[in-house]
């Protein structure tokens, strides 16, 4: 004998759809369970009954090493017009279907011996319909393998609520398609939260259309993670802000339990709050990193503050951590690689390697420690070309590390067109910043200047550099 039971759920409503779930258990197999999913589409068209047997038989299973087979058959499609079935039991014995099934998956092979010398079953439902199934997937081992043809269908639903909310359906569904398949979200819910916390009803759609998932989260979640995010930020509007900004900030993690864990764990290694509000709107996903991650970077900063003869661990971790947010999410690994770099190839002591970890050289070390040789290699190769000798390419490096940023394209293409306007090596070792400028924006102001009567192998050429306004000012008094 085998054990039935039956769960009716009426999770979808739309167009009078009703999707019903059986569950199927056999005991007489050792931890063996089979669930057997079957939703049919019916409509009064046809005058004669249509009958369907769904029928699961007991099963002798074989495998090499193998004493247990789970095996998930889900059979789905859409139904509408339904009248209650009648469900009749029958027994007889089918000898005629396949005496092996043969499943390939995984590389295994598996053989399904059908057993039907004892006990066979089988369900027998009477539709006074006609039976039409849309689409049929198998789930073997957790895999799924589906009709080539079907596609999953989505929420209608769901889609007229975010069209009426102003959500960009063209933006959502390219970021994150899966979520217009689900048949329960929160989207009126999430809607009321954020209209309660001074969010604008533009700013709803916008978040929505960028970040979709968040029409997944529950109304306690998404409360109990604002009442995280306020022990770091100061009001409900700035959250809002950073939301409308990043919205992946709040919405990719529902683990408050981890995010709490962190919150923490980061202040109580005297981080402050100005610090941690700097990781959640610039490396959010330092808060989704699991705490045992965040401990063990944290330990390995404070371990190099001691090996270099720093006895303040805490003032160094923090202005590290302040400088580069980002190094949170790196891997030790990398980073110690990197610290290692910058002390061998800039000769540096114990003290003058700790001043620039707490300074400028802070935001290269999440950088990739290839990408960082390659483009050091190159600059010195650029510039050993122009005349430069090692000490005072150290020193144009290690007074803006971040011209290791440049790919190395980019950093020739800009050398090139500063020395071609009469701009010497030595200028631009003094002014290294001017290197964060736009090759097309250095051009034009260059002709500019030009055209103003400046002679540029005497000009301070930091003014390449300068913001648009302050610029555009200098060039008016320069023009007189």
């Amino acid at each position: 004998m085998f054990i039935q039971s039956l769960a009716l759920l009426t999770r979808l409503k739309c167009s009078g759809a009703i999707s019903a779930h059986y569950n199927l258990c056999l005991p007489g197999l050792s931890n063996f369970c089979a669930l057997a999913t079957q939703v049919a589409g019916i409509r009064d068209v046809h005058p004669h009954a249509w009958q369907i047997f769904v029928f699961l038989v007991e099963m002798g299973f074989h495998h090499d090493g193998q004493a247990n087979l789970k095996l998930l058959v889900s059979q789905s499609a859409e139904i509408t017009g339904v009248k209650p079935p009648q469900l009749a039991w029958s027994s007889f014995f089918i000898r005629n279907i396949l005496d092996y099934l043969t499943i390939m998956a995984a590389g295994n092979l598996w053989c399904m011996r059908s057993n039907f010398l004892f006990g066979s079953r089988y369900w027998m439902t009477q539709f006074s319909s006609e039976t039409i199934f849309k689409s049929v997937s198998f789930r073997l081992f957790g895999v799924k393998y589906r009709n080539a043809d079907s596609e999953p269908s989505e929420n209608e639903d769901l889609l007229n609520n975010l069209l009426t909310m102003g959500v960009d359906i063209g933006m959502a569904r390219k970021r994150q398609p899966g979520v217009f398949n689900r048949m329960i979200t929160n989207e009126q819910d999430l809607k009321m939260f954020l209209l309660s916390k001074g969010a604008s009803k533009e700013v709803i759609a916008s978040i929505i259309s960028r970040y979709p998932r968040a029409i997944t989260r529950t109304p306690e979640s998404l409360s109990k993670r604002w009442d995280l995010w306020r022990e770091i930020v100061t009001s409900d509007l700035e959250i809002v802000n950073i939301l409308e900004r990043s919205p992946e900030s709040f919405f990719r993690s529902s683990n408050n339990l981890n995010l709490e864990n962190n919150i923490k764990f980061l202040y109580s290694v005297g981080l402050t709050r100005k610090c941690l509000c700097r990781l959640l709107t610039s490396a959010p996903r330092t808060f989704s990193n699991s705490l045992d991650l965040n401990k063990q970077m944290i330990e390995f900063l404070q371990k190099v503050c001691l090996s270099l003869g720093h006895n303040n661990p805490t003032d160094f971790v923090r202005k590290i951590i302040f400088k580069n947010p980002f190094i949170l999410i790196q891997s030790t690994k990398r980073v110690k690689a990197n610290i290692e770099f910058l002390q061998s190839s800039f000769c540096l002591n114990n003290e003058e390697l700790l001043g620039l970890l707490c300074g400028t050289g802070a935001e290269i070390l999440d950088l990739s420690n290839d990408y960082i040789r390659r483009n050091y290699a190159n600059i010195k190769e650029k510039l050993f070309s122009l005349g430069c000798i090692e000490g005072e390419v150290q020193k144009f490096v290690l007074s803006y590390p971040d011209v290791i940023f440049l790919a190395e394209k980019k950093f020739n293409d800009k050398i090139d067109c500063l020395i071609e306007e009469n701009i010497n090596i030595s200028q631009i070792i003094e002014n290294p910043r001017v290197l964060d400028t736009s090759l097309s924006t250095l051009k034009s102001r260059i002709k500019e200047l030009v055209n103003a009567g400046c002679n540029l192998s005497t000009l301070n050429i930091t003014l390449l550099s300068w913001s648009k306004k302050r610029y555009e000012a200098k060039l008016t008094k320069l023009s007189r």
